[in-house]
């Protein structure tokens, strides 16, 4: 058996130790990758759904405004001037 310094134990621990943290760091920043990856699909989702429902909500408002009366936008909508046409 080749005899062994306390110094070369300890310089084969720290280095042991070092890996070991260099690992684990590692592993932690791989989660957090996968979790962000997770996150961000999830948001696009979202971002493409609302997009849909603003499109949507657009082409409505675009309809709302085409069957307006001819009286104008800035005339204001009181119902009681509003009479059915059978009067």
């Amino acid at each position: 058996m080749i005899p062994t310094s306390p110094a070369s134990n300890v310089r084969s621990n720290t280095r042991m130790n070092d890996l070991q943290e260099a690992d684990r760091r590692l592993t932690e920043l791989e989660i957090k990758a996968t979790f962000a990856e997770d996150l961000l699909d999830h948001l696009n989702e979202q971002i493409q759904q609302q997009q849909a429902r603003i499109d949507l909500l657009i082409r409505e408002v675009g309809e709302l405004k085409r069957r307006l009366p001819e009286r104008g936008l800035d005339s204001p909508l009181d119902p009681r001037e509003d009479v059915p046409p059978h009067y």
